[in-house]
């Protein structure tokens, strides 16, 4: 469902407009030499962390990691996508996740929401759901970020202003970073998707990530 949202955003937006030290590989080409503690980032979403119909190696989780590294940061993405997720699915299985790890992650990103843009499903009840997702986390002392998503105009402004309004206000409630609507390159540049029309290709993951690598290795840094 959250493929339906890509197509519809397009109209949206144009109505509005390891080891501690280790050897990466900069853009450039250039060899970045990767050192300092390790950094475990939990990617908690839905098909857009989980990485539809692509590699697992190119998930944004996954090239969000290679971006990293090759800025020299330590850091190990663990990609916790799942396509079709609501923010009550995400809800019901956060413990189970954080459980099942290893460690504590140092820091989560919670991308959800789309899928109950999608359904028709309330804003308030996407607000609940998420509130508990964060609370959850700041209960164990975790730090978050916490990606916004944009409403489809087919849901009338009241529903739109309701929705986004979710993401800044519990971002600003947790005091958790704020990532703004990252699938932006995708609706501006119709080849950065699938042959679907919908789901980002490789090169659609790459241009969100570089939407998104500075203020998630700023984040790191303030760790």
């Amino acid at each position: 469902m959250v493929a339906r949202f890509l197509a519809l955003g397009v109209a949206f937006l144009l109505a509005a407009c390891g080891s501690a030290e280790e050897t990466g590989e900069a853009a450039a080409g250039e060899p970045v030499t990767v050192s300092g503690p390790a950094i475990d980032v939990l990617a908690f979403g839905d098909s857009l962390f989980a990485g539809y119909r692509l590699d697992r190696n190119e998930s944004y989780p996954a090239k969000l990691q290679d971006a990293l590294r090759a800025r020299g940061l330590n850091v190990t993405v663990t990609n916790a996508g799942v396509s079709g997720d609501t923010t009550a699915a995400g809800l019901q299985r956060i413990d189970f996740v954080l459980d099942s790890m290893a460690g504590q992650p140092d820091l989560v990103l919670v991308e959800l929401g789309a899928n109950d843009m999608l359904r028709g499903l309330p804003a308030g009840q996407a607000r609940e759901n998420l509130d508990a997702i964060l609370r959850t986390l700041d209960q164990r002392g975790i730090p978050v970020m916490v990606y916004g998503m944009r409403a489809a105009p087919n849901l009338g402004g009241d529903y739109g202003r309701n929705f986004e309004a979710i993401f800044p206000d519990l971002a600003e409630k947790y005091d958790a970073g704020l990532v703004p609507f990252f699938i932006e390159p995708l609706i501006f540049d119709r080849s950065l998707v699938q042959q679907d029309q919908l789901h980002p290709t490789a090169e659609g993951v790459d241009a969100m990530v570089d939407k998104t690598v500075e203020q998630i290795e700023e984040r790191i840094e303030a760790l």
